[in-house]
């Protein structure tokens, strides 16, 4: 398991990305140095050929870029194992370990990770195999897992006020994005490209530049939102194919 930081970012994959003149890696460097002071870990595990074979990404919940509040728990933004022939291998529950090990050495509550029903980096069994409890949830399929270390403090929970926090949004398309994931750039940008030249429509980017900016945004995900006249089209990223397909859906589109 290595440590990623300014003195190794260039040599390893970014979640993937090895182009280092990939816009979404050059903000994921920035956000990753910003984000050390407040706490936040990220670690590549290399597989035996000496390749990447998983990432996970950390940091103490009261800072954590989720629409969650879990202070005094270690709250996990994502965990995945880049191939498909590295699952299954126990490479997820060691990332978790290592994960538990920083939160007792940090004398937390436990450690805390927001999972759902769709599409997800890893699945809720992971978790559940690992001695996670679930205890929130948040629509439309969220659910918050937690392994606490006593049996007797406070859960974490999901924030409140969804449809209040859409409703800010009421006019046009909304963009909202963060480096928090560098696969958003290409996302975000492509959507962007998509609304102005098949709809004529100039979308507001709203961009999250810290981690109270993504507690407070509209979606549990928090880093990523598609937001149409109060709508909300997506809570999580999605190809400009997938956008198009919303948009012939709607009325009067």
């Amino acid at each position: 398991m290595i440590a990623i930081d300014s003195t190794n970012f260039d040599a390893l994959p970014c979640c993937g990305i090895k182009c280092r003149t990939h816009p979404g890696r050059q903000q994921k460097a920035c956000w990753l140095e910003a984000n050390a002071k407040f706490g936040l870990r990220a670690k590549t595990l290399l597989a035996p050929d000496g390749q990447p074979g998983g990432y996970i990404e950390y940091l103490p919940g009261e800072f954590a870029w989720r629409g969650v509040e879990a202070t005094g728990y270690m709250f996990i933004h994502c965990i995945w194992i880049y191939s498909r022939r590295h699952q299954r291998q126990g490479w997820g529950r060691f990332m978790i370990e290592a994960c538990l090990k920083d939160a007792r050495s940090a004398g937390m509550r436990g450690v805390a990770v927001m999972v759902r029903d769709g599409p997800w980096l890893a699945g809720r069994r992971l978790f559940l195999a690992n001695a996670f409890e679930p205890v929130d949830t948040a629509p439309p399929d969220y659910q918050l897992l937690v392994r606490k270390f006593h049996r007797t403090a406070a859960n974490p929970a999901f924030r409140k006020g969804w449809e209040q926090k859409l409703a800010r949004y009421g006019r046009g398309l909304t963009i909202i994005r963060s480096s928090q994931c560098p696969h958003i750039a290409k996302f975000a940008s492509d959507i962007a490209q998509a609304a102005a030249e098949d709809y004529q429509i100039s979308p507001t980017v709203v961009d999250l530049e810290s981690w109270q900016d993504a507690q407070n945004a509209p979606t549990p995900y928090a880093v990523f939102s598609l937001i149409y006249n109060g709508r909300l089209l997506a809570d999580h990223q999605i190809s400009r194919t997938r956008f198009r397909n919303i948009m012939s859906k709607l009325p009067g589109r």
